[in-house]
């Protein structure tokens, strides 16, 4: 309890930047509608947004290795600060994503800086306990930043004012605390091939999550706008997705570490297909109906990423994760930054089903090249503990990796 609470300043800072930064993909989407950008204009709001945050995760160790870890969080946090100040004083959908950029940017620095203050803070004796208080901090937030909508009024100063202010809150924590700042570490090289050698089903399944998660994040609010509901409602569409997903973790690592991943994957991916057919089923159903269909929809896709990072794991040795861990989020990126402006562009030619259409079809194809896959290799009999693996920076690869191996060396 000493040592977690010896995190509170960075924990602290992880909530307001989740308040700041999760707050911000909503209300572009919603802003954008009532100042008439077109669908297509605030998809590209969210693509941009990954565009920013894959550069921030290479820049950011390279910064802190130049000026250290808290001048380096206070850079990033500036630079999103600046990003949502700036949208109200140059209103156009080109310029906003410029400034989601820098808000994609200020989240992968930040939460890199984080993450390697942590690992160099924890042992393998109080990792697993830190992790899980370090999951729950983020998973919260990220909760409420989505009910932020409901009080936020689109396309308002005060409303980015606000959010500027708890990103700029977020840099006193760290500003202000004595913990000694940690040695800068090594940036893990970028080998996407590495991914695809050790697991290509694993590959083909984050890139799916990438398309799934960041469609429905950044393009949810507009499919929400279609279907009738209200500003405030959204925030609760949203946050009913960030709760399934949370909910779903137990009892998705349960089924992980007891039986094939592959095969957890392909139920996983039809859950999806079904949760996507019941959630525009559920459009005309009321608002309970799209609620609990929205829940169900972070049900089934939110654990996938995490049973891939699993399974990848199962076929690389202790050197080789956190490189791992970076290419797995390198083909994460490449799905995040294609599928929102993908969807929104689809919404507009076919209506708010196809949002879930296109994510079906991605979901099928992860069960058809799974299906390929399980006849070219047999099932593992020794695997990785399955770990809720959040998706921010490529330094989460030190932080887990070494859980996996002491967990395995327990067991």
């Amino acid at each position: 309890m000493r040592l977690f609470l010896s995190f509170t300043p960075l924990l602290l800072s992880i909530v307001l930047l989740q308040l700041s930064s999760g707050g911000a993909a909503p209300l572009d989407a919603v802003s954008g509608l009532t100042l008439g950008f077109t669908r297509a204009e605030v998809g590209l709001l969210g693509s941009a947004h990954f565009v920013g945050f894959f550069v921030g995760c290479w820049w950011a160790p390279r910064l802190m290795g130049t000026v250290g870890h808290a001048r380096a969080y206070a850079g990033f946090a500036a630079l999103g600060a600046i990003g949502l100040l700036a949208h109200m004083m140059w209103v156009d959908p080109y310029a906003w994503a410029v400034m989601r950029m820098a808000t994609g940017l200020c989240v992968a620095g930040s939460y890199t800086v984080i993450e390697s203050w942590i690992n160099a803070r924890v042992t393998n004796d109080t990792r697993g306990r830190v992790m899980g208080g370090y999951r729950i901090v983020e998973l919260g937030g990220s909760l409420c930043a989505q009910l932020m909508i409901a009080v936020l009024e689109p396309a308002h100063y005060v409303s980015y004012n606000i959010l500027a202010i708890a990103c700029c809150a977020a840099i006193l924590p760290l500003a202000l605390t004595r913990a000694r700042q940690p040695q800068t570490p090594e940036t893990p090289r970028l080998r996407p091939a590495l991914a695809w050698v050790r697991s290509p089903l694993a590959v083909a399944a984050v890139i799916t999550s990438g398309i799934t998660t960041s469609a429905f994040r950044m393009v949810g609010p507009i499919y929400g706008n279609e279907v009738g509901l209200e500003t405030s409602q959204l925030a609760w569409f949203l946050a009913a997705f960030v709760l399934g997903g949370a909910l779903a973790q137990l009892p998705a690592g349960w089924l992980a570490d007891r039986y094939d991943r592959r095969w957890v994957l392909i139920w996983l991916s039809g859950a999806a297909i079904a949760s996507c057919m019941i959630t525009v089923l559920a459009a005309g159903s009321g608002i309970t109906g799209v609620f609990l269909a929205a829940g169900l929809f972070g049900f089934t896709t939110f654990p996938i990423f995490s049973v891939a990072a699993a399974h990848a794991n199962d076929f690389a040795s202790s050197e080789e994760r956190v490189e791992l861990s970076a290419a797995l989020m390198f083909y994460y990126a490449v799905g995040a930054i294609a599928s929102p402006l993908l969807a929104s562009n689809l919404i507009e030619s076919y209506g708010p089903p196809a949002l879930f259409a296109m994510i079906a079809a991605g979901h099928v194809v992860l069960i058809a090249f799974g299906l390929a896959r399980m006849r070219r290799r047999p099932t593992l009999d020794e695997r990785t503990p399955y770990t809720y693996t959040p998706r921010t920076t490529f330094s989460m690869g030190r932080l887990f990796g070494k859980l996996r191996d002491k967990s395995s060396d327990n067991s």
